[in-house]
């Protein structure tokens, strides 16, 4: 059915049920509209849906590259520097329609979503049916001032801040992209990552078309481009069934704003609205709160939610989809503490992360304390559990700018002493539990605990409030390589060992899926398990600028249209498949 919803309105009645569509596509497709509920409606009466695009699987990039060979260019310096050992989520998005301060309210939003990308930021922004643009290198407030904001008026605007990138490419895949075709100008801001991205750049390619950037996103305005389909609605819902991998995405045009999240629900994406019936999008809930914007509800997974003047917001289903796999890492790392993700509370699923830590891996101790700021709630929750005072014994600093300058004379672990210094007077003669969120390499985790040691402590208890990692991301976060990840190569007694501290435990697998109890299947764990819930198909790179934010070091004449190759008769996934065994899960 479909149903209408006024933005300054409750839902109104239903009308009539639209027709089914023809796409031009090989795919039989009908659509279902209703109106925004808070149960998981989208599903459509028929839908048959079969890849157009086949692809080889590639190789993992660090079979291909060993760590230490250099290209003609020289040396390809990892993003994974050993100061700051951390998955990193590749963007957030905001999108906006029905207030006179769309952009600034945007540029707001974004601030809030800083933590989700922090090299580029750009709005798009809609005034007299005209998309104007403001994109640039740098935090939010390094890429916007008053002036630049003023370039943007209008009622309606999106945004996106990104991860990601370095070198000459840069600047060019900031987004939100904007392109226009024949039916007018579109603007993107894309959260995942595609994981046939090589596949459809090649048929796009092959059929005429020239792309400017090397962003998976960019692919989509071409496939919108193309599409027969009508309306601009059914270009979205034709492209997108040729996209396969994580995308939670806002579009604009010259009177629609369009957000669009994928069938598995990988990455986030919320809805809500101002007091003046204005409706927004945002990656997080968190956004919603600094621009005063009522939290509603989630984009469901495989929904197209379409805001214009003459319907207010209509609600279509994309395409079937299976049982969602939410990234279980926004609830780990990610996300805020304040949001609510997925329909749970941030700060509440990390204290009880510290919690079920307290419980099956308890030890003597003094005092608990954070590897701030993400280990922060857990260890609250620890302490909490185990009846153990928790205190600040190591102090962030939030001023360190993303380049320094060192000494002649090296100072050991330089880059951690710059962003975390130790309390002597909490941790000197004490037996200490150090609360972390995850361990990544093991580098950071190392530098730490000689940092607590030189300040005194008596003997070091690393708690982690993760699983081990043990796999890859391929559905929009930055992650090494599979052969990097510590776990996937040691033992806890071995990474023990190796980060030096006195006992190291991690948050039983088993546990986490028992406390979230029946949402439990809802969520990926493929950095976990090793199982894929929409198996790679390529190795994972995104563009010759964008390889030092990659943990890679390539030579540059590997890359064919900005992905690595692979070598033939590669299959993917028989080398994915020893890390099921391994999880034995």
């Amino acid at each position: 059915m479909a149903a209408t919803v006024n933005l300054s309105s409750t839902p109104s009645n239903p009308i009539s049920k639209l027709p089914s569509f023809s796409l031009n596509s090989p795919q039989k497709t009908s659509f279902s509209l209703f109106p925004n509920s808070s149960s998981f409606p989208c599903k459509p009466f028929s839908h048959s849906l079969k890849s157009q695009f086949i692809t080889s699987s590639k190789n993992p990039i660090s079979d291909l590259f060993p760590p230490n060979k250099s290209g003609p260019e020289g040396d390809i310096v990892s993003s994974f520097s050993d100061d700051d050992d951390k998955p990193r989520e590749e963007c957030g998005v905001v999108g906006i329609f029905g207030d006179p301060e769309a952009s600034r309210l945007c540029y707001l939003a974004l601030h809030a979503l800083q933590h989700r990308g922090q090299e580029g930021a750009g709005i798009v922004a809609v005034n007299n049916n005209v998309l104007q643009t403001v994109t640039g290198v740098g935090l939010v407030s390094e890429v916007f001032n008053e002036s630049k904001l003023d370039q943007l008026p209008g009622e309606m605007a999106i945004g996106h801040v990104r991860y990601s990138t370095a070198g000459s490419s840069m600047l060019k895949n900031v987004q939100p992209f904007v392109a226009g075709y024949r039916f007018g100008s579109v603007g993107v801001a894309h959260n995942g990552n595609l994981v046939n991205y090589r596949a459809l750049r090649a048929m796009l390619e092959d059929n005429g078309s020239i792309f400017n950037t090397s962003s998976d996103t960019e692919v989509v305005l071409h496939l919108i481009a193309i599409s027969k389909a009508r309306p601009f609605l059914l270009r979205i819902v034709d492209a997108c069934e040729k996209l396969e991998g994580a995308y939670s995405m806002v579009f604009v045009t010259g009177d629609k704003l369009v957000a669009v999240r994928d069938p598995y629900g990988f990455r986030p994406l919320v809805m809500g609205r101002r007091s003046n019936g204005a409706v927004v999008f945002a990656s997080e809930t968190c956004a919603l709160d600094l621009i005063e914007a009522t939290y509603e509800r989630e984009v469901y997974p495989g929904e197209v939610l379409v805001v214009d003047k003459k319907d207010g917001v209509q609600s279509l289903c994309l395409m079937p989809h299976p049982e969602p796999k939410q990234c279980i890492f926004e609830h780990i790392y990610f996300a805020l503490p304040n949001s609510l993700v997925f329909g749970r509370s941030v700060y509440e699923s990390r204290r009880v992360f510290g919690e079920i830590l307290a419980t099956e891996a308890p030890v003597d101790c003094d005092v608990v304390i954070a590897v701030p700021d993400s280990g922060v709630v857990a260890a609250l929750g620890y302490a909490a559990k185990a009846g153990v005072p928790f205190q600040q014994g190591l102090i962030r600093s939030h001023y360190v700018g993303r380049t320094f300058i060192e000494p002649s004379q090296k100072i050991r672990d330089f880059g951690v002493k710059l962003k975390l210094s130790p309390v002597r007077g909490v941790l000197e003669g004490k037996r200490v539990v150090v609360v972390d969120d995850s361990i990544v390499r093991g580098t950071t985790s190392s530098k730490i605990v000689r940092l607590i040691k030189e300040a005194g402590a008596k003997e070091i208890h690393m708690r982690i409030a993760s699983p081990p990692i043990i796999g890859s991301c391929y559905y929009g976060v930055d992650t090494p390589s599979a052969e990097e990840l510590i776990s996937n190569r040691m033992s806890v007694e071995e990474i023990r060992k190796f980060i030096g501290c006195d006992s190291l435990a991690f948050l039983p697998f088993d546990s986490l899926k028992k406390m979230l109890s029946t949402d439990s299947p809802k969520f990926c764990y493929a950095c976990f398990s090793g199982k894929y819930p929409v198996m790679p198909r390529e190795a994972k790179v995104k563009g010759v600028g964008d390889s030092m934010d990659d943990g890679l070091n390539a030579p540059l004449a590997s890359i064919d249209g900005h992905w690595f190759k692979g070598p033939p008769n590669f299959d993917l996934e028989k080398e994915i498949d020893p890390l099921y065994q391994q999880s034995k899960i």
